[in-house]
């Protein structure tokens, strides 16, 4: 059972890594949308941006409410989506230390 589990860590390293910093790169663009509020999310290619973060965006402002008129949601999702990344799949990763300990 273990060494079937030991043969998927690469891929969920590789996964992981990949939806994290897919991740990251929305709620990027999501910050820089956020200094031209002329932009409408709910069209065409903004979909893309506005789906994956409204609801997690939503949730953040009732616990963090915009300072002087400034979302700072992105920020703090930034900063916890890189957190993640780096003990996930970081170089000194828990998964990539994983896999270098099935490999011995």
């Amino acid at each position: 059972m273990i060494s079937l589990f030991q043969n998927y860590l690469p891929i969920l390293d590789i996964t992981l890594g990949i939806l994290l910093s897919f991740l990251t790169l929305v709620f990027l663009i999501r910050l820089i949308l956020t200094w031209y509020p002329k932009i409408e999310l709910n069209k065409g290619f903004w979909l893309f941006i506005s789906i994956p973060t409204s609801f997690i965006l939503h949730f953040t402002r009732k616990l963090i409410p915009p300072i002087g008129g400034v979302d700072v949601g992105p920020v703090i999702w930034i900063g916890i989506i890189s957190f993640l990344r780096e003990i996930l799949v970081g170089q000194q990763g828990l998964i990539k230390l994983a896999i270098q300990k099935s490999m011995s």
